[in-house]
């Protein structure tokens, strides 16, 4: 294990090679500083190519996932920067998304509970959202003055769960219910808590086993295909799917298939 961040817990079952970052301010609701921003965007630059991490797992400790920025340690400092400051932190933000988007090993966000303001871009920042029953969430930019259009948000958003909904989420800013997120495609399970990681490291160990690069490309798809007109999709996938028919990868689920086995994906 190579990543040793101060701000919050990680750890790596060399069995699965599934990473689990938790986020360890509970008497805080988790809530984001500084530090813990970098932190973070820091980790996911680095997990893009950690050897033996082939998929990740963020939750929270305690009774919320993530309730965004910390009032006490960036809100009211915020009130002190000049533009080019708060231009800076803006960025800083930003980053943590991207950071997450492009890290190619699969992201599954276990929302233990709370999830609000940055937390909940964080969650629409994974890959697969499983969540508790108690795991409400806001995207409350909207609610404090702010635009809801934060850190992707409205990139993200919309792709998730439609232009109508992701217009009333960001610009009302209400909570809504974990069954709610779930009918909306926001959240893809909700769980009683007892499940909530068992669950979650199921679905990490799976993606885990799967074909790594093949699934670092399914995700870079899906991040860079939203901009592009149909034909142009389509031969971006005709001249990434001819390269994956080159990797070793390909032929061991065909040799497999015929072997009546588990692929090994490398």
């Amino acid at each position: 294990m190579t990543l040793k961040p101060r701000s919050f817990l990680y750890s790596v079952d060399p069995a699965t090679s599934v990473a689990t970052i938790t986020l360890n301010r509970p008497e805080r609701l988790n809530a984001l500083t500084f530090e813990v921003y970098t932190e973070l965007r820091d980790s996911f630059r680095a997990l893009d190519t950690e050897p033996g991490v082939r998929a990740i797992i963020i939750t929270g400790a305690g009774r919320a996932f993530c309730t965004g920025g910390d009032v006490e340690d960036i809100i009211g400092a915020l009130f002190s920067r000049d533009a080019a400051g708060l231009l800076e932190f803006t960025r800083l933000t930003g980053d943590l998304i991207l950071s997450i988007r492009q890290c190619r090993r699969p992201v599954v966000a276990a929302l233990n509970g709370t999830v609000a303001g940055a937390g909940a871009v964080i969650a629409a920042a994974s890959d697969i959202r499983i969540a508790v029953e108690s795991a409400k969430i806001a995207f409350l930019f909207s609610r404090v003055g702010l635009t809801g259009a934060d850190m992707g948000a409205a990139w993200l958003l919309p792709r998730i769960v439609g232009m109508a909904h992701a217009s009333e989420i960001l610009m009302l800013g209400d909570f809504i219910s974990a069954e709610r997120a779930a009918q909306i495609g926001l959240y893809n399970r909700v769980v009683p808590g007892d499940r909530l990681l068992a669950e979650a490291t199921e679905v990490a160990a799976r993606l885990a086993r799967g074909p790594s690069a093949s699934l670092g490309i399914t995700k870079q798809a899906l991040n860079e295909e939203a901009s592009m007109d149909l034909v142009a999709a389509i031969e971006w996938e005709a001249q990434v799917q001819a390269r994956c028919m080159q990797h070793p990868d390909f032929r061991e689920a065909y040799e497999a298939f015929r072997a009546k086995r588990e692929p090994r994906f490398e």
